[in-house]
């Protein structure tokens, strides 16, 4: 009894067997865990220690991947653009892909006439489409900067007839004015080289029949309605072969022939076929040669108005003023004129107050319309 009634006090102490403490339990269970370790350690080396920095951010759970059999990649080609160099090994096809503005010729070489679009004939040398595609419309384009804006392009016509006149012009207007030559003209192919030269497009002045032919006579080698619609252009050749690095052809005159249907079309056709425009100098109301164009998928462009009728200087100013007018309200507009020496003082003279009201001055190419759209 008494050590039951003192055991909560504590004095009964020494009155029961001795326990072993759980402290030296624990002591005895980590000592053969180290002899354990060491022993292990002695066989198998020192185990990768991982040092783990409790401060950082902890790391972002990958997810679990699971490992399946190697299955093959498939990866979609990428398509790969040829260039052969220059000259193609002999026998060889050459073939090119290229931005549009690399099929202009460049300006160093621009008064040479590039040697695949050009076909032999008992004429002198044609005009054709190169065995790539090009064509003297895209090789011989004058350039433009391209960017939106009110632009106006401006042909003077009657070139390589008079040699001063010739020479006023490429010394007096800038390279974006187009000069329209005469094939009645002399030394065209110098008149040629120095234009082109000069930053200059070139378009080729084809004498078309006009109403009241032959009494009124645009000269030599006039392509009739009659010839046209036979299919038969000797005429039209031997116009065309008295000059080269041209982007396209300009009527002149022609108020019947490009009113006729069985007439404008097969000479569309032809243009077409060479790779050139038709640039319509709108004197006929008549003309049919813009709705043949589209048909037909030739570059087409028109005159908006004469700017020349008059040889006056006031007169010539007041037409330019009104060509800036409707380009202003269509966006672009083409003027035509001759190679006067006013004329050519007038435009000159006014092109550059043009250029300081933000107008651009384009060649006649940059505003044709291109089915083709090179």
């Amino acid at each position: 009894m008494r050590g039951e009634l003192h055991r909560p006090l504590g004095l009964d102490i020494g009155s029961e067997k001795p326990r072993r403490s759980p402290s030296a339990f624990v002591a005895l269970v980590v000592a053969a865990l180290l002899v354990g370790s060491s022993l292990a350690t002695a066989f198998f080396g020192q185990p990768e220690r991982r040092v783990v920095d409790m401060l950082a951010e902890p790391p972002a759970t990958e997810p679990v991947a699971v490992v399946a059999a190697p299955q093959p990649v498939t990866t979609k080609p990428l398509p790969t653009i040829i260039r052969p160099p220059a000259e193609p090994a002999a026998g060889g096809v050459g073939f090119r892909v290229e931005e549009p503005v690399a099929l202009r010729q460049p300006a160093g070489t621009a008064h040479l006439p590039d040697a695949a679009l050009i076909e032999d004939s008992d004429f002198g040398p044609l005009p054709i489409r190169g065995p790539d595609g090009r064509r003297p419309f895209d090789v011989y384009a004058g350039a433009s900067r391209g960017v939106p804006g009110t632009r106006i392009a401006i042909v003077v016509g009657g070139l390589g007839i008079s040699q001063t006149g010739t020479m006023n012009a490429i010394r007096a207007l800038p390279a974006p004015v187009t000069f329209g030559f005469s094939p009645a003209g002399n030394s065209l192919d110098r008149w040629m080289q120095e234009a082109r030269r000069a930053g200059h497009e070139l378009v080729l002045q084809v004498p078309l029949e006009p109403v009241g032919y032959p009494e009124i006579d645009p000269g030599p080698n006039t392509l009739t309605v009659a010839d046209a619609a036979a299919g038969n252009f000797d005429a039209l050749h031997a116009t065309l072969a008295s000059l080269t690095n041209y982007v396209g052809v300009m009527s002149y005159m022609g108020g019947r022939l490009t009113g006729e249907t069985t007439a404008i079309e097969p000479l569309v056709a032809e243009l077409g076929r060479r790779g050139l425009m038709f640039l319509d100098d709108a004197s006929s109301l008549r003309s049919l040669a813009s709705d043949t164009a589209a048909l037909q998928r030739v570059p087409f462009a028109a005159a908006d108005l004469t700017i020349d009728q008059t040889q006056d200087a006031a007169t010539i100013r007041r037409q330019l003023d009104t060509l800036e007018q409707i380009a202003r309200a269509e966006g672009s507009a083409v003027g035509v004129a001759s190679a006067f020496d006013v004329s050519i003082a007038t435009i000159a003279d006014w092109i550059v107050q043009a250029q300081s009201r933000g107008i651009e001055i384009v060649p006649v190419s940059a505003l044709a319309n291109d089915p083709e759209g090179r």
